[in-house]
């Protein structure tokens, strides 16, 4: 089972690593024609009332705050905000230690890596647009030197994926309050526990525009393809 998984796996990303390119220069052609259908916006923050009552025209959704540092798998403290500006980015959750959906998780991480890997021979740098974010729950068993252990493990290139980890309050927090993967309340204490298989697709103003199974090859490819749908929209709006 476990073989034909990883061949299914295998394949998958043979056909997204080929098909990525092809799909970036297709979107270019039909997008002036309003024939792709963009990604969306999440989590309505507000919306305007009139003076009669009515909802008005502005929808305001949320935009994750940048109020959380933590510490990448070398050690340095980094804000996903600051240190990631201008960037779209991907973010999911695991613990170094689970064996059961979190190296699955981190799969699809690395596919996703892989995708959008550096190719100096084609004219589209997509590796420049896209950072993703792999930060653990369990924080006091992860240290960032662990983390850096787990991501040498998987084979995460350093300069587009960081492993993090910090304090569990804060994490929570994040996770919960800022990108809406946990329903429920929590404080991020002792018996708080956050396991989420989604990957989380922020655009560069910080809008959460998508969330994926990690555990669905289908839903990593429909990942692709958004990241490359929010690069045009991007930059059609320049």
């Amino acid at each position: 089972m476990s073989e034909k998984r990883s061949n299914r796996t295998f394949f998958l990303g043979i056909v997204v690593a080929v098909l990525l390119p092809l799909f970036f220069y297709e979107v270019t052609n039909v997008l002036s024609k309003n024939k792709v259908k963009m990604p969306g916006y999440y989590h309505i923050d507000k919306i305007t009332v009139s003076a009669d009552g009515k909802a008005g025209n502005d929808t305001l959704y949320h935009k994750v705050n940048d109020s959380i540092t933590l510490t990448n798998q070398f050690g340095q403290p980094v804000a996903l905000n600051k240190e990631l500006q201008g960037k779209i980015v991907v973010v999911d959750f695991i613990f170094t230690n689970c064996a059961s959906s979190c190296p699955r998780l981190t799969r699809s991480m690395k596919l996703l890596q892989t995708s959008f890997r550096k190719d100096p021979k084609k004219e589209a740098r997509l590796d420049t647009i896209i950072r993703f974010v792999t930060i653990t729950i369990n924080p006091e068993r992860d240290s960032f030197q662990v983390m850096r252990a787990y991501a040498d493990k998987y084979g995460a290139d350093p300069d587009n994926w960081w492993f993090l980890t910090g304090d569990k309050r804060a994490i929570y927090n994040f996770a919960r309050n800022e990108l809406g993967v946990a329903t429920g309340p929590g404080d991020g204490g002792a018996e708080d526990f956050i396991h989420s298989e989604q990957l989380v697709l922020i655009d560069k103003d910080r809008y959460i525009r998508g969330y994926y199974s990690g555990l669905n090859d289908t839903d990593v490819r429909h990942c692709a393809d958004d990241i490359v749908l929010l690069n045009i929209e991007w930059k059609h709006r320049k």
